[in-house]
């Protein structure tokens, strides 16, 4: 039992590891990607070089972003089938139509007009290159869609039957579009994509906030948070809305789940909501600043509405690290709250004229790229481990899903040797991501160059 415990435990922490790695690079990418077709777009209708030069230049960080996320993604298909053997042939014909279907719909989209997005500038009309813009972008929000799909089916199964019993027990899919919109796909994909949105769009505010500071590239930087600042201010408030309807969807789907997001143990009072606060899972009681009734409130907008607490439910069948939960899900919501006060503040202070001088609200603006970031990433801690102890709800229990050829040894060896590979990769982004910036939007690369004899003659001298 102690070894068995000991290999779960390892494989879920490298598939936490990897995942989350994974997850700093495609928010980037689709909210950079929608930034991207606004600001080309505005060049289209405007004329104005400023938004040529704001489009050409976060391209190149955006296929950045795009080729690191490639490449740290690829790993998590492989540990499905070394670390997730049991998971793998359960949800193999629902996972399997979920990523044919990005395959289809979105890799092909996206990749498809990759191509002339980074190297046609001024080989194509200016339409095509926005047309080509705005597929890649469109490709990357239906790459969300399917994953963001078969993870819902985890959290929510429906449009399906089991097949065979026993080790060979598996799930197939009955109803295709069942599966798709299952009960909390539509919800958890919109708080999915604002999150993105939001990752963009404070990466692109930090960086003309710094080059403000500096007192570089000053025209561009702010046109481009004239742009960036309303843009934040209206999706920081519309996940609020998305979040809303998330706690909702799990208030009906998955009680246990809410019970433990704000520490709820009684199994028929009403539910605080928590500020902040620290749960004893011991003892059963939560320590903190809290609404008397609060969750009650939100949930039926009756104080005293009895919510189901986590004694409702078997022990067995409810997350056992219900601390964790509760941290992960009141940081990010205290980072969601922090995200509309700054995007406001931000947008009140463009307006006025008065934020291109303010050091302190610029330095916080550069520092502010990471708390989205970090949003996103416990959000998913919070969603993922309150699901526990099932890896596909109230179907398939974690502790039975995983591979039992593989040892804690191999797992271990494993987990490192990743962790090793994914600090180079970090570093090698970091790197590479600070040379764009210091290299600035004002500044030509061999992508801007037209293929005349001229110009190739003039690029191979300096070279």
């Amino acid at each position: 039992m102690y070894y068995a415990m000991s290999v779960e435990i390892l494989a879920r922490i490298q598939f936490a590891f990897t995942v989350a790695f994974h997850y700093i690079y495609p928010p980037l990418s689709i909210g950079l990607g929608l930034l991207m077709v606004i600001f080309e777009g505005s060049y289209l209708r405007t004329k104005k070089e400023v938004y040529h030069k704001l489009a050409r230049f976060w391209t190149k960080i955006f296929a950045l972003t795009f080729g690191i996320g490639v490449a740290t993604g690829i790993v998590m298909e492989f540990e499905f089938g070394t670390n997730w053997a049991a998971y793998s042939r359960f949800v193999g014909d629902i996972f399997g139509s979920a990523l044919a279907a990005e395959g289809l719909f979105a890799f092909a989209l996206e990749s498809g007009f990759l191509g002339i997005l980074l190297f046609g500038w001024n080989r194509v009309s200016k339409r095509m290159h926005f047309i080509a813009t705005l597929g890649v972008w469109l490709g990357s929000m239906f790459s969300a869609v399917w994953i963001v799909v078969a993870n819902s089916w985890q959290q929510t199964p429906a449009g399906y039957h089991l097949v065979g019993d026993g080790m060979s027990i598996r799930a197939e899919v009955t109803d295709f579009w069942a599966m798709v919109f299952n009960p909390s796909s539509v919800d958890r994909l919109s708080h999915t994509w604002i999150g993105a949105f939001l990752a963009g769009g404070f990466l692109v505010i930090s960086v003309h906030s710094w080059y403000l500071l500096k007192g570089k590239h000053i025209d561009i930087s702010k046109t481009a948070l004239k742009i960036t600042m309303p843009f934040v201010a209206v999706v920081s408030l519309a996940q609020l809305v998305t979040g809303h309807h998330s706690a909702d969807g799990v208030a009906e789907n998955q009680p246990a789940k809410l019970a433990a997001l704000e520490g709820h143990y009684a199994d028929t009072a009403a539910a605080d909501m928590y500020i902040m606060g620290w749960v004893d899972q011991k003892n059963q009681e939560v320590t903190g600043i809290k609404v008397p009734g609060g969750l009650s409130f939100l949930l039926e907008y009756d104080f005293d509405h009895p919510v189901p607490g986590l004694n409702a439910f078997p022990e067995d069948e409810r997350p056992s690290q219900v601390n964790a939960v509760f941290q992960f899900y009141h940081l990010m919501v205290a980072i969601g709250m922090a995200l509309i006060g700054l995007s406001i503040l931000g947008v009140f202070m463009v307006f006025r004229g008065t934020l291109w001088n303010n050091k302190l609200i610029l330095r916080i603006l550069v520092l502010s790229a990471i708390l989205p970031q970090l949003a996103n990433q416990f959000g998913w801690f919070a969603a993922e481990m309150g699901r526990q102890p099932w890896v596909v709800y109230g179907l398939l229990r974690t502790s039975e899903a995983f591979s039992l050829a593989v040892s804690a040894q191999q797992l271990v060896f494993s987990l490192v040797l990743f962790a090793v590979i994914y600090s180079l990769l970090f570093a090698l982004f970091i790197y590479l991501l600070n040379k764009k910036i210091v290299h600035g939007p004002d500044q030509t690369t061999l992508l801007d160059y037209r293929p005349n004899q001229a110009a190739a003659s003039k690029i191979y001298e300096e070279a």
